[in-house]
């Protein structure tokens, strides 16, 4: 996975692109600021929807998002780990046998 660029580098390139001159192509500030046209093409669309211009997940409903899956996933490894101990213990020591109470 190629390594993300800079918050305010993006905030940079879309801000420049936005205010580009007459005859000025994406493409060319893109290459100017050494990122790839569809990367720059990807940073206008999601300013436009973290902006309210079109609609869409925003970067911050985006990140809060992934936190959630990330949770999600650990919390559902931990309760597959209670649930083989648990299996384990029950098999480990069958109620009734080898109690030394009287």
């Amino acid at each position: 996975m190629p390594k993300p660029y800079p918050r305010e580098l993006g905030d940079d390139v879309v801000r420049v692109a936005r205010d580009r001159g007459p005859g000025v192509t994406v493409e060319e500030v893109a290459k100017d600021f050494g990122v790839h046209p569809m990367t720059l093409f990807k940073w206008l669309r999601q300013a436009e929807i973290d902006e309210g211009v079109k609609p869409g997940v925003s970067g911050g409903e985006s990140a809060e998002l992934g936190e959630a899956r990330r949770r999600i996933k650990l919390l559902e490894q931990e309760n597959e780990v209670l649930r083989r101990a648990a299996a384990y213990l029950s098999q480990a020591s069958p109620p009734g046998k080898g109690s030394t109470r009287s």
